[in-house]
């Protein structure tokens, strides 16, 4: 702050260094729309590894082209990427069965049958604040799981939510959430809606078209899911009731018939239901023998818990659980009791009293949408769900909702009608020219010999565009879900790939092409071209890929769609139009602190020193022509640039002017014979 000075002595003020560092923004961030086997729709979510997508989209999925382009973009050299997913959610909505994709859901009710409805829990997760919908079959292998295991069994419920997977017979449990001490009241901070929609990477609760829920008398508790499994009636605090030894003890898991057995004590009998509760235990699991050897896990690994506190509102109660372990394990069953030890006095109150509930809460009615067609490997998806909706930012651009990504890839573009993906790649290249990004659009796997290139070309010369690139011919990759046999792939994700890995290693000013632009995890090419086919397609703005001893299968091309010799453009290498590009957005994000500034001589010369110190690391790095900084770049703003009618305007214009440097495509190499005297 200016120092106000009012006593004698040494004041010290900070002056400002007018130095405002500008940041070169990332180049290779990629973006993917394309259709999974699950994951959030019309959201753009950033992943930084094959895993990560695993997580989110379910990994590799023969039916999408796109999930085969991610793995090849990481295992290239990429490092990040946001993925938008589409899917058909209205074709076919009518049919019989509907074809259209749809989220697995499921009721709760407050009675293990024809109960109040509590709430419907449906795949998805709250994105922004708000629910987002998670379709496909993947939804129906999420259980549900109520139980009365609180801090208050009276009138609390815990809910468990479960991802699990079938290997064969085995369930095998692979995510698992759990949410306590939850109260359907509402306005409480335990709220169960509230904890598990904000909390919950699986489901998300509503209550829409259900029945207002009532508020209970005073002193009451609020209704609340039935718990799963077994639940005891309440038993009687004083005096204690202990069954007798031998008393029977009949058990019964739903689909298999009834045990016959008897409860016996070894020395004393329990004097507490705490005592029993093990015995109790003990004595179900003894069963499991009576089962198929596959469903033995029921009963040995169920459990017992004793809930409660023994008071008038929170009476002892016996919980019964069976085992996970079955093969496969059903969460339809259930288990019931019945003799006098399991009677309602004296007894266990597992009988008369108690509430019978199947062990888990299925979800159901999940769709991926409209399966494959015979012989083919993608879902039929409309175009309009790939381009989707600015206003909604839906599709393609729910990328509105990112920052920066610098190319995009739509490999499923290819399985389209040519029409369409005319119109798609076309509507796709306008907007990377807003986003200043990259497009790399891709061949039909029909294109597999030179002629049907040219065809392409000519059919497709509207998609000339500077902020756009093709690669010929496409790529042939292992397939880990069909024994690693050739798949041919879209190239988009191999090439994304390699642009990231030259930028890490060189730059983005340095071509991604040549010997070391190797195409990783790539068997074999669709076309094997010589050198004059390469020469027929290189002049037309076709980037080939080749396969050479020694190298294999790398990139020789570096020129963007619009870079046919006939149309000489100013943007007719890749490198040139990326580092523009970069360029462009960096000093577009770095400037920012000028607007609104005083439009003179010390804001001039600000700029220049920001501006001029940006590109000059630019230079030191290589990036440019010249031997000098005066022969590389140039940085202008003065009177000159910014007029009395630009400040009266309130503008000021500032000129970067920079030489780029471009690809050695032909090396010539002049060999001459030397003609020497002979000695005399």
């Amino acid at each position: 702050m200016p120092v106000n000075p009012t006593y004698p002595g040494v004041y010290i003020e900070e002056i400002p260094s007018g130095v405002r560092t500008i940041r070169g923004v990332a180049t290779s961030v990629a973006a993917f729309v394309g259709s999974f086997q699950r994951g959030l729709l019309d959201e753009a979510v950033q992943i930084f590894s094959m895993g990560d997508f695993e997580r989110e989209y379910g990994g590799l999925d023969r039916n999408s082209e796109t999930s085969y382009a991610i793995q090849q973009f990481f295992l290239n050299g990429g490092s990040e990427a946001h993925v938008v997913r589409v899917a058909d959610t209205a074709t076919g909505a009518a049919a019989a069965p509907p074809t259209n994709a749809n989220a697995a859901s499921a009721i709760l009710e407050d009675q293990p049958a024809a109960g109040a409805q509590m709430f419907r829990a449906t795949a998805g997760r709250r994105i922004r604040g708000e629910a987002a919908r998670n379709p496909g079959t993947w939804g129906n292998f999420l259980r549900l799981e109520a139980d009365y295991a609180t801090a208050s069994p009276a009138s609390l419920f815990n809910l468990t939510v479960q991802e699990v997977r079938l290997d064969g017979d085995r369930t095998v449990v692979l995510r698992t959430e759990t949410f306590r001490n939850l109260t359907m009241e509402p306005d409480t901070p335990n709220n169960a809606l509230e904890v598990v929609n904000q909390g919950s990477l699986l489901v998300q609760l509503d209550r829409d078209g259900m029945p207002a829920l009532v508020a209970p008398a005073p002193g009451s508790p609020w209704p609340r899911p039935a718990s799963h499994g077994t639940l005891g009636a309440a038993l009687p605090a004083s005096p204690v009731s202990i069954p007798p030894t031998g008393s029977s003890l009949n058990v019964t898991v739903s689909g298999f018939p009834i045990i016959n057995g008897t409860l016996d004590y070894v020395g004393a009998p329990p004097t507490s239901y705490a005592g029993l509760r093990p015995l109790l235990e003990a004595e179900i699991r003894s069963r499991a023998a009576s089962l198929p050897d596959a469903q033995r896990g029921l009963l040995a690994n169920a459990s017992v818990q004793l809930l409660g506190d023994g008071s008038t509102a929170e009476p002892f109660r016996y919980f019964v659980r069976l085992g996970r372990d079955a093969r496969p394990f059903d969460p339809a069953r259930s288990i019931t009791f019945a003799g006098a030890a399991a009677g309602a006095a004296p007894g266990v109150r597992l009988s008369a009293g108690a509430v019978i509930n199947r062990q888990q809460g299925a979800l159901s009615g999940g769709r991926d949408g409209t399966p494959p067609a015979p012989g083919t490997t993608h879902r039929p998806i409309p175009v309009g769900f790939f381009a989707g909706a600015i206003g909604p930012k839906t599709g393609m651009y729910a990328l509105e909702d990112v920052d920066l990504f610098n190319i995009l890839c739509i490999p499923e573009a290819t399985t389209m009608s040519a029409d369409d993906m005319r119109s798609l790649y076309a509507e796709a290249e306008s907007y990377v020219g807003d986003r200043r990004a990259m497009l790399i659009a891709d061949i039909p796997a029909s294109v597999r010999t030179l002629d049907q290139m040219q065809t392409w070309l000519n059919d497709n010369a509207g998609l000339r565009h500077p902020n756009s690139a093709v690669y010929f011919p496409r790529a042939n990759v292992p397939d880990p879900l069909n024994r690693n046999r050739p798949r041919s792939l879209a190239n988009c994700g191999t090439i994304a790939g390699l642009w990231a890995r030259t930028d890490a290693e060189r730059g983005v000013w340095k071509a991604p092409a040549g010997t070391e632009a190797r195409l990783r995890n790539v068997v074999t090419l669709d076309y094997k071209l010589t050198d004059q086919e390469n020469g027929v397609l290189n002049p037309l703005g076709v980037n080939c890929l080749r396969t050479f001893p020694v190298y294999s299968s790398i990139c020789w091309g570096a020129r963007t769609l619009d870079g046919a010799d006939v149309i000489a453009s100013d943007f007719k290498y890749i490198p040139v139009r990326r580092i523009t590009l970069f360029i462009e957005e960096s000093l577009f994000r770095g400037t920012q602190w000028v607007v609104f500034e005083p439009n003179d001589e010390p804001l001039w010369a600000q700029i220049r020193l920001n501006v001029g110190a940006f590109m000059q690391d630019l230079f030191r790095k290589g990036a440019f022509q010249g031997k000098s900084p005066r022969e590389a770049y140039f940085v202008k703003c003065d009177s000159e640039t910014t007029t009395q009618q630009d400040i009266d305007s309130g503008i000021v214009n500032v000129e970067v002017g920079f030489a780029p440097l471009k690809p050695a495509e032909f090396v010539i190499l002049k060999i001459q014979q030397i003609a020497r005297r002979a000695d005399v």
